[in-house]
């Protein structure tokens, strides 16, 4: 599936347990739904995005594929449901994805996966 092919019209947050990460529910342009692992959520150039890794139905990524979306928060009610938009602009995506290097090269990559 293209990241074209993405659409975000639902995101659901859903708490795991202390210790499990948090993931959100997409729902696709064409039905379907994707559980996503929450990476991290990035600043770059003022603006926030937030990367997402798409698990299998056994809760696992076997591809190593993230995505990238900006994010926001309505700052006047806490409660309401974050909004994700894709990002259409070739440039923007290139520097969020350097911007996602340079985290990924300040942290253990051990600590983005499950460990078994």
């Amino acid at each position: 599936m293209s990241k074209k092919d993405m659409h975000q019209n639902n995101l659901s947050q859903q708490p795991e347990e202390q210790d499990e990460e948090m993931t959100v529910t997409l729902d696709l342009e064409d039905g379907t739904s994707v559980t996503c692992a929450i990476v991290t959520i990035l600043t770059v150039s003022g603006k926030d995005y937030i990367v997402l890794l798409p698990l299998e139905e056994d809760g696992e990524n076997h591809d190593g594929m993230v995505w990238f979306y900006r994010y926001f928060e309505n700052e006047n009610d806490p409660d309401k449901e974050p909004v994700l938009e894709y990002i259409e602009d070739d440039e923007e995506y290139d520097m969020v994805s350097d911007a996602f290097d340079e985290y990924l090269d300040n942290v253990e990559f051990d600590e983005l996966i499950d460990e078994e």
